[in-house]
């Protein structure tokens, strides 16, 4: 008999540096999931992002065992990584904090590219060129 799900969590996590703590607690503790199995997987699985939030779906099933997929990090913090910023802008469309070639956006669009939904590089560019726009970074070239 195939296992049925019992419910999915959504939720954000520092690459590699999961703890049964909240958000990976009060998402998953009500699907009574071993939390301490849940981290350290998680944990394996994204040390090489190391504190980058890392967005995971989680699916519980009804023997409590779980499965989860990790997506790319979201476009706005590999964005505050290449442009070297901690935060963007408060008022971006007076007030620009960096800029960034059109170069490294191209290459976060590369990394990014099986998350999104553009039918190709260029339309994935001019999605990550727009969330650098929101953030009060200049995209130059």
């Amino acid at each position: 008999m195939a296992k049925q799900v019992t419910g999915q969590a959504k939720f954000q996590v520092p690459g590699g540096q999961a703890t049964p703590a909240p958000p990976v607690g009060t998402s998953l503790g009500k699907f009574g999931v071993n939390l301490g199995q849940f981290v350290q997987q998680f944990n394996d699985a994204t040390k090489e992002y190391n504190g980058t939030p890392i967005p995971v779906i989680v699916t519980v099933y009804n023997d409590r065992s779980f499965e989860f997929i990790t997506k790319s990090p979201p476009a706005a913090s590999m964005l505050k990584l290449s442009a070297g910023i901690a935060k963007g802008s408060g008022v971006p469309n007076k007030d620009k904090v960096a800029k960034v070639t059109r170069a490294q956006c191209v290459e976060i669009a590369e990394k990014k590219m099986k998350d999104l939904n553009a039918r190709d590089i260029d339309h994935a560019v001019r999605m990550i060129e727009g969330t650098a726009r929101s953030m009060g970074i200049d995209v130059e070239g």
